[in-house]
């Protein structure tokens, strides 16, 4: 998989412990499916989605726990990270 992610610009700094791709696109991490859905509805001009690391409360990581996290972007050209969406717990 590490191939994989350098090919499509998965730098450390945006690295999960998933990969896929999905029509085009790459979807990195524990990304809630809504927003897998709108990305693929709205068709931005970015490489894909990710959530770094494991945060807690993210799909696949109920652990009745909930941290803060976003889901980024992030293009070829400049890896620097864009919120896509944000989740917060109070």
């Amino acid at each position: 998989m590490r191939s994989v992610k350098m090919e499509h610009g998965v730098t450390p700094e945006l690295s999960s412990c998933h990969t896929a791709l999905i029509d085009g696109y790459v979807i990195e991490g524990h990304v809630p499916a809504a927003d897998i859905k709108r990305l693929l509805e709205e068709r931005p001009e970015v490489v894909g989605l990710t959530v770094p690391g494991m945060p807690h409360g993210s799909p696949g990581m109920e652990t009745g726990r909930y941290d803060d996290y976003a889901v980024l972007t992030w293009q070829h050209e400049d890896r620097t990270p864009a919120i896509f969406s944000e989740y917060t717990h109070d």
